[in-house]
């Protein structure tokens, strides 16, 4: 959660969808989300898996900490990154395509449905990745289908780890859920300053435990 002002981090227990973690004035910088894990690790809290939405400090501090963890890259986040850059209704024949791969990523349910994902990057790269690549061509749109490109290739390997692990979370949805009614009660009580709006962050992960 951030904000102009403040800021915090919660983490999630994946299975039960309830908060096991989380701290007031921390933010999503490397130097604090390692010393938040290192914090967690001694309370002997040893994940085996983490969803996150990409950002890339957090897979680093995860790795650090937990070097054997596995990282879960959110579908829906992949999903809505890849459709803004390829845009609503593209005229480029290669974001078109590479747009209607992005549309399918959340229906992969089996190891059938992800060869077959795959396959489709795959061929999708081989026809355009390459041109896309080297192409001196500049622009906003030419720019974020570069990057659409790119974010892809780099979340696929980290994109279907849900299917072998059922508990394993697909998605950040239940972390968002926990926001949005953080974020709720905070606006409810805004004339609450300093100290006293970090108990209330404290005492909203403690009664959700």
């Amino acid at each position: 959660m951030k904000s102009r002002r403040e800021s915090a981090v919660v983490v999630m227990d994946g299975i039960n969808s309830k908060p096991v973690f989380g701290k007031y004035g921390a933010k999503e910088s490397y130097p604090c989300l390692i010393r938040l894990f290192l914090d967690m690790k001694s309370l002997c809290c040893n994940p085996i898996s983490a969803s996150i939405d990409g950002l890339p400090a957090v897979s680093r501090a995860l790795r650090a900490v937990w070097p054997e963890i596995i990282i879960q890259r959110c579908i829906v986040h992949i999903q809505r990154q890849g459709l803004m850059w390829c845009r609503a209704k593209p005229k480029r024949t290669d974001a078109k395509k590479l747009r209607k791969i992005f549309l399918k990523i959340t229906n992969i349910k089996t190891k059938e449905d992800e060869q077959e994902f795959k396959k489709l990057v795959v061929a999708w790269e081989d026809r355009y990745g390459y041109k896309i690549e080297n192409s001196k061509e500049t622009g906003w749109v030419f720019s974020d289908l570069k990057r659409a490109r790119s974010m892809l290739l780099k979340a696929i390997c980290n994109a279907f780890h849900y299917i072998e692990n059922e508990n394993i979370p697909k998605t950040t949805n239940s972390a968002e859920g926990c926001f949005s009614r953080l974020k709720g009660l905070i606006k409810d009580h805004r004339g609450i300053k300093g100290k006293r709006r970090e108990y209330l962050f404290k005492w909203f992960i403690i009664t959700r435990k």
